[in-house]
């Protein structure tokens, strides 16, 4: 494993720990919303602030973008994006699925990157042309080469309500294609599992650089194609991002496109 990957595996470790702790003792969780149906816990910032502290241990000086903490100037060079814990919704509701992700780039190109669900003890990870692992073992995407028979999982736009009308359009396009889909709320276990082959796709739209950082890696390492609703490459830029098979993205992004409205393509 590459030291920095390994810095990146302690780190969310680290931050794993803290989660699974607190998540035996709901009742003693501090919630609070911090926007629209958004919500952040004591926990979320613990566990952002393990990760960087970990980090930081062995490089000072690198900067970072956190999703509780913002942007922390360093050598722009290396820019660790971290999501301390990406499903608070669940982790608040008791609910176990939520993720830990922590991606490294080096001169604005993702290198390093790293999944972990606390609970289910799975740890995905990825280095820049070396592949992704589950638990050390390759991983690869489905083989699926259309949407028949396929399981695609998403994300509500909870906080882009206005986009509903939207993206009901798009589900109802795409979900009398497919045999089934999912929302389990966590975007970094959604890309993990499409690397893992688990379902053929996602799409989602809305998300942020720390939601899909390490996902994006980690996918593309096993075989997925990533784009924009656009089939373009503004992705961390709009929000909007579709992850799957090369086939499958093709298939999904003909069902998307019929719908789109200003608001979803790129400016």
């Amino acid at each position: 494993m590459q030291p920095m990957l390994n810095i990146a595996v302690r780190a969310a470790r680290n931050a794993g720990k803290i989660i699974a702790r607190a998540y035996e003792q709901l009742d003693m969780v501090q919630a609070e919303l911090k926007g629209s149906n958004d919500f952040v816990t004591n926990v979320d910032k613990e566990a952002e602030q393990a990760i960087i502290s970990t980090i930081q241990a062995s490089y000072p000086d690198h900067s970072f973008v956190a999703e509780e903490s913002g942007v922390i100037k360093g050598n722009a060079k290396y820019q660790w994006i971290i999501d301390p814990l990406d499903g608070t919704a669940n982790f608040v509701k008791g609910i176990p699925h939520f993720a830990v992700s922590v991606a490294l780039k080096v001169d604005g190109k993702l290198e390093q990157a790293v999944i972990l669900d606390p609970i289910r003890g799975e740890l995905f990870t990825a280095s820049k042309g070396a592949g992704a692992q589950l638990d050390g073992k390759r991983i690869r995407v489905s083989k699926a080469k259309d949407l028949s028979g396929t399981i695609l999982a998403t994300g509500f736009p909870f906080k882009q309500k206005h986009q509903l009308e939207t993206y009901t359009a798009i589900f109802n396009d795409l979900f009398l294609q497919v045999a089934d889909m999912r929302r389990a709320g966590s975007a970094a276990l959604d890309l993990a599992y499409v690397a893992a082959g688990r379902v053929e796709g996602f799409f989602e739209l809305g998300l942020r650089p720390w939601d899909t950082a390490a996902g994006q890696l980690i996918a593309k390492e096993a075989g997925a194609v990533i784009a924009d609703f656009e089939g373009g490459n503004d992705f961390d830029k709009t929000g909007n991002i579709v992850v799957a098979t090369p086939k499958v993205l093709g298939a999904i992004l003909k069902s998307i496109r019929p719908h789109l409205n200003d608001g979803l393509r790129s400016k």
